[in-house]
């Protein structure tokens, strides 16, 4: 087998002296860095030279300077996160060593999605440098996970603020030729007012979680504050439009409930938040609050005053710049001049926009966009100007009379929180009266057992602050009061939430089994754990916090991925009321924990495994996979306890070497030899398109009795169902058939990219099951994308395909699960290698792992299943008997989920999408309706869906007379290019230049934009 030859990588100073010359003058004239740091940096670029060397080209554009600025990036950020000192208690805290990441991006000239789209290289290649010189915790210390996702949220909060502040106010001076210069500058002092009022409310009214949802409400009640305050001319709406607000009374207009009903607030909240708004207003600013109902103003007429605090020359003109110029003290002496925040927070309405760069971040989910427009111009004494508030166009957009937003990643999560306030927080925070049955149905009264575990577990998940009123950050409140408000309102909902899927998956087993005693299910402690996980991680998905981002609640209830991947389907097909955007966060967390974190060190698929395929038992012991014995639920609780009075770890570092109650039931101990990346793998924020849902429903067990009972058994376990397998045998075969229906998924979507022919199709996807089967150790620590791609490639190679690897990896690129690391950062084992005379690193390029790997383990598989055929005779003598000539061959492809829209031809912009159900009626009229089929209705009784057609058809060309009129797919006037489609989709991932596939080929690997 030929091998492919891996990229050239450029030059390099091998002594690495210029570049230590050119970075300690960044440290000393950029950033005016202490001697120590300096040489600190210099250590940490020492160590991790001989790294970059080897990754130059894996990096950036490739180029020798723009690598070594990213790197000089990495390292700088790394010492300023890492480096610490001891305090007299032995503490150890976080150095203000006076420079930040912001600072760090700007002396370099890079900006912030640049940056977190190389950061994962840098922490998989150098992690075991940084676990030498940090420690093993350098991973949860360095938070690069939580500051990439801070700033996705403060970028679609922005976004999200400037079209909500477009919407109440003028981005113009109507009156611009009867006005100062000083009254031309007002609108955009007003919007800058309400972005830092906003910082001031995340920063002393909001916990230290800040997730979304919540800082959501907290900017649609600055909007409240900012209607009432705003000079009545600079208003873009009013008070008699009836569609948008809620009147109270005959005129007035009740201001709050109009904002809840617009962006699905909840009103309570929103009421609160107000409160904390006004008093940070009369403590920073120093203004006197007043009722409403006692103020005489014309900005408040025909407003509904109950509730509401007015402040006298709040916003007036005169008096606006002094406020800015203290909230902007106040922001910097809480959090800049602190040294507590990398991020300059009020640089998404300043002129910084060089920083906030463009592009997209977490695999494409969310775009963020740069400022185009500088807002000094705004400020500008000119007559008229262009506010900063977005592209001139209103998200607002009339639909039937009414205003109804357009759906955004922050709009979306409102209304996934206001299912949370609505159908699961009015239910009761214990066992209803029907799950109390099943738990007392078991072999024991088992009800105290459960509350108990749902509380230990989810005080775990979510946990008190540590003990004393400590103000943290300038912090006008105490920390610990809002924090464990917080802690205890999500552990409410997750409760909630576990009781009802509970007690719905308890009816259906019931009903299956024809018996209530479901006692080897409901004792089960990692079943339970696992349901309560993720009841968990759907609470979080829907507020969208920034510090508990999956796989927290893996770690912090003790369980595996493969654990977790158990309940999912279960979860979903039991919660009818489930929003959409919930079930699209799970089945893409399914996705993602069968791809790659299933096959990771410390799994307990493999503690299955090894009981399921025991010729797999030597490789999996020497490279120490299994996963270690789960805590138990006491170690758990002892361990809040002890935590109480220090901050609670995100890990669970203590287990007990007993198993479970119910067999073998073990969990990770995460090693700092393991390094994933992380960083956010896949944001909760996703198109609906760019999801592919997996239909693992159809997965049908051989077991008669109910999958869950015998998927969380002990694995040496008969299997119930009889057939001779054990709980083992039978949990991995039903996983392995999930992993190949994702496989047949991803297969097929690069199939369509590279137009390739349905013949190769089956033979990628043979081989793939081939290897799942028989070289089952290739996927051990790797993504099933990385056999994927190999697997085109062998079958490419021995077709004799003109398909090169870098054409496979560019097309990869354009996939919506495409994450640079797949190709650029495989696991190899060097111990391995060492012993057959080689020395290298653990993670290599993904042709050397082809080259290397792969090949040597595949080839006698790949030359078996792909045979090269010399001529056409051969193939037809060797048809099996029975089938005759000319015959189909039956396809072993399995069928697999539509995208939608599909792109139906690969030479014409024709895109097919399915008819939603709440347009049909509305777009056929009864005039009409005669020319429509619709899925499950006929023309006529009995007849086939050809003859249907075929009369639609003949309908059409009679209506039109002898008119034909036929779709000219060529002329180019009509042409609509897949860029503009895609665009339009808010599809990621898309080649930004709109060339087609076939030029791919010829676009050199590393000029193309990274997809991270």
């Amino acid at each position: 087998m030929e091998e492919v030859q891996p990229p050239v990588t450029p030059p390099i100073d091998p002594n690495g002296k210029r570049s230590e010359t050119s970075l300690l003058e960044l440290c000393e004239k950029s950033l005016s860095l202490e001697g120590s740091i300096c040489d600190e940096v210099l250590k940490l670029f020492t160590e991790t030279k001989r790294i970059l060397s080897a990754n130059m080209s894996n990096i950036g554009n490739g180029t020798r300077e723009e690598v070594e600025r990213f790197w000089f990036a990495f390292i700088l950020y790394s010492v300023k996160r890492l480096s610490a000192r001891k305090e007299a208690d032995g503490q150890s805290v976080t150095t203000d060593n006076g420079f930040n990441l912001c600072q760090i991006l700007r002396a370099l000239k890079l900006n912030i999605v640049d940056f977190f789209r190389e950061l994962p290289q840098f922490v998989v290649k150098a992690g075991p440098v940084l676990c030498e010189l940090y420690g093993a915790d350098w991973e949860n210390r360095l938070q690069a996970k939580e500051l990439q996702a801070n700033f996705v949220h403060l970028s679609l909060l922005s976004n999200y603020y400037k079209r909500g502040y477009r919407e109440f106010f003028l981005t113009y001076n109507a009156n611009a030729e009867k006005t100062s210069a000083t009254s031309a500058s007002y609108l955009p002092d007003s919007y800058r007012f309400g972005w830092l009022l906003f910082l001031a409310l995340r920063n002393h009214a909001f916990s230290r979680f800040k997730d979304l949802v919540t800082c959501t409400n907290g900017l649609v009640s600055i909007l409240a504050i900012l209607i009432i305050h705003v000079p009545c001319r600079f208003r873009n709406f009013s008070t008699q439009d009836s569609s948008r607000f809620v009147m109270k009374g005959d005129k007035d207009v009740d201001l709050v409930a109009s904002l809840c009903k617009i962006y699905d607030a909840s009103e309570d909240e929103l009421r609160k938040i107000m409160d904390k708004a006004n008093n940070l207003i009369e403590t920073i600013l120093k203004k006197k609050p007043s009722s409403a109902s006692e103020c005489q103003t014309d900005k408040l007429d025909n407003f509904s005053r109950d509730g509401l605090t007015y402040f006298e020359d709040l916003l007036d003109e005169t008096s606006i710049s002094t406020s800015l110029i203290t909230l902007e003290k106040d922001y910097n002496d809480a959090v800049c001049n602190k040294g507590e925040l990398e991020l300059d927070e009020k640089m998404f309405i300043n002129e910084e926009d060089s920083l906030l760069g463009s592009g997209s971040l977490s695999a494409g989910a969310v775009n963020i966009t740069g400022v185009k427009r500088k807002i000094d111009a705004l400020s500008s004494p000119a007559r008229t100007f262009i506010s900063p508030l977005s592209p001139h166009k209103s998200p607002a957009a009339k639909t039937n009379g009414t205003n109804k937003l357009t759906a955004t990643p922050v709009s979306t999560a409102m209304t996934t929180a206001k299912w949370l306030r609505t159908v699961i927080c009015p239910l009761l925070p214990k066992p209803s009266p029907g799950l109390e049955l099943f738990l007392k149905s078991c072999d024991k009264d088992i009800t105290s057992d459960v509350t108990r575990r749902a509380h230990v577990i989810l005080e775990a998940i979510f946990p008190n602050s540590s003990l004393g009123d400590r103000c943290a950050g300038g912090s006008l409140q105490p920390v610990n009061l809002m924090d464990d408000i917080w802690a205890e309102q999500r552990r409410l909902e997750a409760v909630k939430l576990y009781y009802r899927v509970l007690e719905a998956m308890c009816k259906a087993e019931a009903q299956i089994l024809h018996a209530n005693n479901l006692n080897s299910l409901l004792t089960n402690e990692r079943f339970h754990r696992c349901m309560l996980a993720c009841s968990a991680e759907l609470v979080l998905a829907t507020h969208k916090t920034i510090t508990m981002l999956f796989p927290a609640v893996l770690e912090r209830t003790g369980i595996t991925a493969f654990d977790l991947s158990k309940v999912i389907e279960s979860f979903i097909r039991h919660e009818d009321s489930l929003p959409r955007e919930l079930r699209r966060h799970l089945n893409s967390l399914e996705e993602r924990l069968l791809e790659s974190m299933v096959w990771e060190k410390g799994s307990s698929m493999y503690n299955s495994l090894i009981v399921a395929r025991p010729s797999l038992a030597l490789e999996i012991n020497r490279l120490g996979l299994l996963a270690e014995p789960m805590p138990s639920l006491d170690a758990i609780a002892a361990l809040i306890n002890f935590s109480e009075g220090s901050h609670h770890d995100s890990s669970i570092q203590k287990h007990e070497n007993c198993p479970g109650q119910n067999g073998d039931i073990r969990s990770p101990k995460r090693q700092c030899t393991d390094y994933r990346s992380i960083l956010v793998e896949r944001n909760s924020f996703t198109s609906p398109v760019k999801d592919r849902l997996l239909a693992f429903s159809n997965v049908k067990p051989k077991m008669l009795p109910p999958p869950l009972q015998s998927a969380f058994a002990s694995p040496t376990r008969p299997n119930p169902g009889g057939g001779g397998e054990t709980c083992a045998e039978t949990g991995i075969n039903i996983f392995f058939t999930k992993i190949n229906k994702l496989a047949a998924v991803r297969i097929n979507g690069m199939v369509e990219r590279l137009q390739l022919s349905q013949q190769i199709r089956e033979s990628v996807y043979r081989l793939f099951q081939h290897v799942l089967a028989q070289r089952t150790s290739l996927l051990f620590n790797r993504h099933i994308d990385q056999i994927i791609l190999c697997c085109f490639y062998g079958v490419a190679k021995i077709s004799q395909m003109s398909l090169t690897f870098r054409e496979i990896i560019y097309n990869y690129r354009k996939q919506p699960q495409c994450k640079p690391l797949v190709f650029r950062s495989v696991f190899v084992d060097s111990l391995q290698c060492r012993r057959q005379g080689r020395i290298g690193p653990d993670h290599v390029d993904i042709i050397t792992f082809y080259n290397e790997v792969f090949i040597p383990a595949v080839k006698p598989l790949l030359v078996e299943i792909c045979p090269v055929r010399n001529d056409q005779g051969v193939e037809a003598n060797n048809k099996p008997e029975g089938q005759r000539p000319g015959s189909p061959k039956v396809s072993v492809f399995p069928s697999v989920p539509d995208m939608s829209p599909k792109k139906v031809s690969a030479v014409h912009n024709v895109y097919v999408s399915p008819l939603r159900g709440s347009k049909m009626d509305a777009l056929i009229s009864h005039s009409s309706k005669s020319y429509y089929a619709c899925v499950g209705e006929s023309t006529h009784a009995y007849q086939s869906p050809s003859k249907d057609l075929s009369a639609i058809n003949n309908r059409l060309n009679n209506s039109i007379s002898n008119r034909k009129r036929t779709l000219n797919f060529d002329v180019e006037a009509g042409m609509v290019s897949d860029s503009m489609v895609a665009n339009s989709l808010n599809l990621p991932n898309q080649n930004q230049n709109g060339s087609d596939a076939s030029s791919s080929g010829a676009a050199p690997l590393k000029t193309e934009p990274l997809d991270s």
